[in-house]
C-alpha cells in the first residue's frame, strides 16, 4: 500500500530589534550572561505593564508582504494561558483570532514551483530558556533557567499542510531563511534558536484528500535534523497503520542521539489556553501609509533576484542558487560587475559568469577553509575583483597568473594591475619576440622536431612546454601553438 505525508510547519522567527518586545530591555541577549539582559517587564514583577515594540511591528509587516500576507487592518494582542516553568508571567503575550498577517505563500524553487500556503504570521513574545542537566547515566538531574531571552519578539509562521515530503520542507525552511536574511529583520539561525520549526505530520493513502491524525514534532535545532525527525516520523506512522494500530494525536520530540522521535504528551483533547483580548494593550490600526512605506523598503527578494541574474546574465540555475545564497553575496556580485565598462551583451555575459566561476569557487572555498561567515569580511573588494577578472576576459593575463595574482591580493588587497606589472605577468603577444624564442627551441630540439614530422603530435606538446617555460607562462597559448606549427612545417 502506497502513503504520502502531509506535512505543516509553525515556525518561530526571533526578530533582530534593539529592544524586547514588551518593554525597553536590550535584545541583545545571546552572548550576555545568563540572567543579566532582564527588567522588571521581563521578570513579570507586579504592576509592570507591556509597551509594543513599534518596529517589530514593521518588521512583521515586511515579513507578512514578503510572504504574499494580505496586512490586517486592525490587530490585536491575546492573553494565552498556561503553566511552565519558562513562562515568566503564567501566559504568553500572543495573538489569537486577529493575526497581524493572514492568507500568504511562499513559492519552492523546485522543478515544478511547489506553491506552500501561509495560513497567519502572528506576533508573541519569547519565553526563558530551560537548560537541563543529566547525569553520568544519561538521567535527568536538574533544570536552569535563563530569562534572558524572555521577551524577545517573536514571529509565528504557520503554513497550511501544503507539503508531502522532507525535500519540501529543507527547501521550505532555507527560502524563509534567505527571506528573513534577506530583509535583515533577524538571523534565522536554527543553531542559536532564532530560527525554531515545529512539524505537524500525517500520512494517508494516495489519492484521498481526508486529512488523518497528525502528530506534532518538536526539538529540531538544524535543517538536517527536522528532515530526519520528518522521514522517521512518516516511516513509523506506515508501521504503525500496516501492523493494525492507531496514531495517536501527540506531541513528539526529536532525539537526534538516537536518531528516533519519542512522545512527550497527548493531545487528544485540545489545549485550553482560555484566550482573551490583552487588557493592558489596545487593539492596534495598521494604517495604509504604514504598510506602504515599509512596502517602499523591501529589498528585492531571493527568488526575485535569482530570476532577474538568470534572464539579465545568462547564469545557470546552480550558479545562480549560489550567488543568492545571501543578500551580501549578490551585492558582492553586482558591484563586481558594475565596476567595469559594458562593451555588448555578449562581453556583459561572459563577464558575469567569470565574475560567478570566482565568487563560486575560489571566493567561497576562502570563505570555508578560513571559517569566514559573511562575503562582507573578504579580502578583496569588488573594485579590485572586477579589474582581476577584466584581465582574464581580455586575455591580458593566463589563469595560472590570475591565480597567483589572487592569492597576493588575498593578503593585502592590492591592485592587481599593480602586482601584474610588479612580477611582469602580462601575456606575451609580440610575434617578433615569440618567434625568436621558438627559433631558438626548435634549434635546442631537433629530435622533437624529428618527432613532429614523423606524426607524433605530442611533439607539439613539448615544444610549447618548453615555450612557457622560457616565457614563465606568459606567452599567448593559441597564439605560440600557431607559431609553432608554422615554423615546423617550414
Amino acid at each position: 500500500m502506497e502513503y504520502e505525508a502531509v506535512i505543516g510547519l509553525e515556525t518561530h522567527v526571533q526578530l533582530d530589534t534593539e529592544t524586547k518586545m514588551f518593554s525597553s530591555c536590550s535584545n541583545n541577549y545571546q552572548s550576555a550572561e545568563p540572567n543579566t539582559v532582564v527588567d522588571p517587564v521581563t521578570l513579570a514583577l507586579p504592576g509592570t505593564l507591556p509597551v509594543v515594540n513599534k518596529k517589530a511591528i514593521e518588521d512583521a509587516i515586511a515579513i507578512g508582504l514578503s510572504l504574499n500576507c494580505s496586512i490586517r487592518e486592525i490587530t490585536k494582542f491575546d492573553r494565552k494561558q498556561y503553566t511552565y516553568p519558562d513562562l515568566m508571567k503564567g501566559y504568553q503575550i500572543s495573538q489569537f483570532d486577529q493575526p497581524i498577517c493572514y492568507n500568504g505563500y511562499i513559492d519552492l524553487p523546485n522543478n515544478q514551483i511547489t506553491r506552500v500556503r501561509i495560513n497567519r504570521v502572528h506576533m508573541e513574545e519569547d519565553v526563558a530558556k530551560l537548560i537541563h542537566e543529566y547525569g553520568v547515566d544519561g538521567e535527568p538531574t536538574h533544570t536552569l533557567i535563563d530569562v534572558n531571552r524572555s521577551g524577545v519578539p517573536l514571529m509565528e509562521i504557520v503554513t497550511e499542510p501544503d507539503m508531502n515530503t522532507s525535500e519540501e520542507v529543507e527547501l521550505y525552511i532555507s527560502s524563509l531563511q534567505k527571506i528573513i536574511r534577506y530583509l535583515e529583520v533577524g538571523t534565522a539561525n536554527m543553531e542559536e534558536a532564532s530560527f525554531r520549526c515545529d512539524a505537524n505530520i500525517s500520512v494517508r493513502k494516495k489519492g484521498k484528500k481526508k486529512l488523518t491524525t497528525k502528530v506534532e514534532i518538536k526539538n529540531m535545532n538544524r535543517i538536517k535534523a527536522v528532515t530526519r525527525a520528518i522521514e522517521f516520523e512518516i516511516s513509523r506512522q506506515i508501521k504503525e497503520i500496516e501492523s493494525g494500530g492507531k496514531i495517536v494525536q501527540e506531541t513528539r520530540g526529536w532525539n537526534d542521539h538516537k536518531g528516533i522521535t519519542v512522545s512527550q504528551r497527548s493531545k487528544e483533547e485540545a489545549n485550553d489556553y482560555r484566550y482573551f483580548p490583552e487588557p493592558d494593550i489596545p487593539p492596534l490600526k495598521i494604517y495604509n501609509s504604514t504598510i506602504e512605506k515599509v512596502k517602499s523598503k523591501l529589498p528585492e527578494l531571493p527568488l526575485q533576484k535569482k530570476s532577474r541574474f538568470i534572464k539579465e546574465y545568462k547564469l545557470s540555475d546552480y550558479d545562480t542558487e549560489l550567488l543568492t545564497s545571501s543578500k551580501n553575496v549578490a551585492e558582492y556580485f553586482e558591484k563586481t560587475i558594475t565596476n567595469i565598462n559594458i562593451e555588448n551583451e555578449d562581453y556583459k555575459q561572459r563577464y558575469a559568469k567569470e565574475t560567478a566561476n570566482w565568487v563560486n569557487g575560489e571566493i567561497f572555498r576562502y570563505l570555508k577553509e578560513n571559517k569566514v561567515s559573511d562575503i562582507q569580511s573578504f579580502p578583496i573588494s569588488p573594485q579590485n575583483l572586477s579589474i582581476l577578472i577584466e584581465k582574464i576576459i581580455t586575455k591580458k593575463i593566463n589563469n595560472n597568473s590570475a591565480k597567483k595574482i589572487f592569492e597576493i591580493m588575498l593578503k593585502n588587497n592590492e591592485n592587481p594591475e599593480k602586482i601584474i606589472d610588479k612580477l611582469n605577468l602580462v601575456i606575451v603577444k609580440d610575434d617578433n619576440k615569440l618567434n625568436s624564442i621558438i627559433n631558438e627551441i626548435i634549434s635546442n630540439n631537433p629530435s622533437a622536431v624529428e618527432d613532429y614530422n614523423n606524426g607524433k603530435e605530442n611533439a607539439l606538446k613539448f615544444l610549447m612546454g618548453q615555450l612557457m617555460k622560457q616565457t614563465k607562462g606568459q606567452a599567448d597559448p593559441n597564439q605560440s601553438i600557431k607559431l609553432i606549427r608554422s615554423k615546423l612545417d617550414q
